[in-house]
């Protein structure tokens, strides 16, 4: 411990700096990030099998219909992400981080189960699409606590110095899923009959969901609460009320205006890449489905082995000059690369993919850290849940379906080109605004740091 406390942000009291356990802070990236893995891996397989759920629970003689339908269902999971957030964030700043992340958890693993069970449209009609519809709402609204919750939970563990790399692993998990998610519908479509997946083998991704929901449920169990949030409670017996929601709103609209900006960037451009682009290959460039899904895999690969690199550059040089890079990059580049994409030679769509991909690292290695960092700790996980899953369901989830249908609306296949560099203007203003917060405490917590480090002048400053 250092002789002289910092003052805290939110009551002006000296406050001792944490020392955090290292094995305890593996266990939370771990636990955190296997979450983050299974729900994007489910995100990730319904969005890769789009042409065939549609033809399982939406038949019609249009394709762009079908796919409309579908990606429609995708898009109303993401309507209910604001209902979630303002449910869970609130019980997580009141109950405990642990808790709700459990919950969620759960919550996932029945959704993404029921889907392959459903039966499809040609055996109880108009029953199949509602029936996956309900599903689609479970998980929506479940996903509404978990990306704050996973973020808060890594951010509030992690020692000041290393919140960048430490966070980072959040969305490797995602990468993870997606790889998880493509690479099984890549492998199902190489050996099935189109006959086989249509009739039974587009379950097989949805049911594995129920084994990892039962690991992930066991990983967070065994978890202790954040530090900040057992800082919190403590205080709280003696003199902090409950805050109300109005309160996370309210009391909190510059960091919320910040939150939606920065998230916005992030996940249109995450949606667009991730999500939309296996659909873009083979629907509007006529690209065969498997070499489509290899491209993107591929994609998802590199950005996995830059990953931790570029969290531990954001502990280096700041969250903002890296946000930054990201923006100005997709603002400049998206019309070359989707030009690269669309000459249809592999090495071509490759070099447009990877280019974009390694810009999307420069959001998807700093959100996870630059986030909770928005807000101070007695709101943290309330308002960012609130911020973020409004900007997602508004923007991010929504993604395939208004690029899909200003396609079809003005027959402009450069629209995704033109989607992303709007992201990136909002992005840029939003990252101008935003203050930096590499290596310094969370708002309203005392410093973190690692056994046997001592505090930076710096940081003592403060």
């Amino acid at each position: 411990m250092s002789e002289s406390s910092p003052m805290s942000q939110e009551t002006g009291t000296a406050q001792a700096p944490t020392v955090t356990d290292p094995a305890l802070v593996r266990r939370a990236v771990k636990a955190a990030a296997l979450g983050n893995a299974m729900e994007w891996f489910d995100f990730g397989v319904y969005s890769y099998l789009a042409v065939t759920l549609g033809k399982v629970f939406f038949p019609s003689g249009n394709p762009t219909a079908q796919l409309l339908s579908t990606f429609g269902a995708f898009a109303a999971a993401f309507l209910v992400r604001p209902l979630g957030g303002m449910v869970f964030g609130p019980l997580g700043d009141r109950v405990g981080r642990q808790k709700v992340l459990a919950f969620t958890m759960i919550m996932m693993a029945v959704g993404t189960f029921a889907i392959g069970l459903i039966p499809s449209y040609a055996t109880i009609g108009v029953g199949a699409p509602i029936l996956l519809l309900a599903a689609r709402l479970v998980q929506g609204f479940s996903t509404g606590g978990e990306y704050a919750g996973a973020s808060t939970f890594i951010a509030e563990y992690a020692p000041d110095r290393r919140r960048g790399f430490l966070g980072s692993w959040l969305e490797f998990g995602t990468l993870a899923g997606y790889i998880g998610g493509a690479g099984l519908v890549t492998l199902m479509t190489a050996l099935l009959s189109s006959e086989d997946l249509l009739s039974w083998g587009w379950r097989l991704p949805f049911l594995i969901a129920g084994p990892m929901g039962v690991i992930g449920l066991y990983l967070r169990m065994r978890l202790e609460e954040t530090p900040a949030f057992a800082a919190e409670v403590e205080k709280a017996e003696t003199e902090r009320p409950k805050v109300p929601l109005r309160e996370m709103v309210t009391g909190q609209w510059r960091a919320l205006l910040l939150c939606v900006g920065l998230v916005l960037v992030f996940n249109v451009t995450d949606y667009m890449l991730l999500s939309y682009m296996p659909t873009y290959l083979t629907g509007e460039l006529g690209y065969d489905a498997t070499h489509g899904l290899l491209v993107v895999l591929g994609m998802m690969v590199l950005m996995m082995i830059v990953q931790p690199f570029a969290g531990a550059l954001t502990d280096r040089v700041g969250r903002r000059p890296v946000i930054a890079a990201g923006c100005a990059g997709f603002l400049l580049l998206s019309i070359p690369a989707l030009l690269l994409i669309r000459e249809g030679s592999l090495l071509a769509v490759a070099v447009g993919m990877g280019a974009l991909g390694l810009l999307l690292v420069c959001f998807t290695a700093t959100m996870p850290s630059a986030l909770p960092a928005l807000f101070p700790t007695r709101v943290r996980y309330g308002s960012l849940s609130i911020g973020f899953n409004v900007s997602v369901s508004v923007f991010g989830g929504t993604t395939p379906l208004v690029v899909t249908a200003l396609i079809g609306a003005t027959g402009d296949v450069m629209m995704p080109a033109y989607y992303m560099m709007v992201a990136a203007v909002i992005g840029g203003f939003a990252v101008w605004r935003m203050a930096e917060s590499a290596g310094r405490p969370l708002p309203g917590s005392p410093p973190s740091l690692e056994a046997g480090e001592q505090r930076s002048p710096r940081a003592a400053a403060r």
